[in-house]
Parts: structure tokens; C-alpha cells; sequence
């Protein structure tokens, strides 16, 4: 089954790895002896789904979870191999949307209005006084 990222993006089914394994997740002796774990792998630099730009973003944006240039995504929270296979290509759409999301706007450094500078002071001087309130009284 294909994945659908957004409207003009759709990893073909045939792009996608799967590989199950034991769970050590819920399931009680259940889990002993179903694969019900489940890592979903996909090449992004192998991919022909991807424009060259869209290969070069998420090559970037998700530099630190590659392996070999491929994305892996694994998923064992559930005791279906069916629900955690849903999970993990949920995972992986959430991942590469997000990726391929354009930058926020950068933050333009402003400075602190007068009312806010004031305030803060207020609330040191505040706290101060709570603090000297809880000291020990002198011994006179």
C-alpha cells in the first residue's frame, strides 16, 4: 500500500522495507513468539518519488537519523504487528512532512518595552522581600 505524505507526494509501496522482529513491548507471553515489532525502512537517496530538491531537503533535515541514507522508523507500542505497522507509517509520514515543511520565518531581536523591564523588576524586589521576610530575626 502506498504511503501518502501530501497531495503531490506518494512513496510507492515497493520503496518501503519491512522488517519485524520480537517485541519487548505489551503482550504478556504473547510477545515470546510473534514478531509483532516493526521497522519500517525507506532510501530517500534511492527514491524516485522525490524531486531533486525535496531528496536534498530531507537529506539535510534528517541528517542525524539516517543510516546509509536510509530512514528507519520503528515501531512497538502496540501487541498487533498490523497496528504497529499503521504506527510506524504514520512515523515515518509525520517525519518526512515535517521535513519538507518551509523554515518559520527568522525571529527579528527586538528590545524589552519599559512596562515588561518594569515588571520584571517589580517581581525581584517582590520575591526579595518574601525571602527577607523568611529570614531569622536578629539577636538583639
Amino acid at each position: 500500500m502506498d504511503l501518502h505524505i501530501s497531495r503531490s507526494l506518494v512513496i510507492p509501496a515497493a520503496e518501503l522495507s519491512w522488517h519485524f522482529s520480537r517485541s519487548s513491548g505489551p503482550g504478556g507471553q504473547h510477545v515470546n513468539t510473534s514478531d509483532s515489532r516493526v521497522e519500517l525502512s525507506w532510501s530517500i537517496a534511492g527514491s524516485r518519488a522525490l524531486s531533486p530538491w525535496q531528496r536534498q531537503r530531507l537529506l539535510d533535515k534528517l541528517s542525524s537519523r539516517l543510516t546509509g541514507g536510509m530512514l528507519v522508523v520503528a515501531s512497538a507500542q502496540e501487541r498487533s504487528q498490523w497496528r504497529n505497522r499503521q504506527n510506524a507509517q504514520q512515523k515515518l509520514a509525520e517525519l518526512v512532512a515535517a521535513a519538507l515543511r518551509p523554515d518559520p520565518p527568522q525571529r527579528r531581536a527586538t528590545k524589552p518595552t519599559r512596562g515588561s523591564q518594569r515588571r520584571r523588576l517589580e517581581t525581584k524586589s517582590n520575591r526579595s522581600a518574601t525571602k527577607q521576610l523568611r529570614r531569622r530575626p536578629p539577636m538583639d
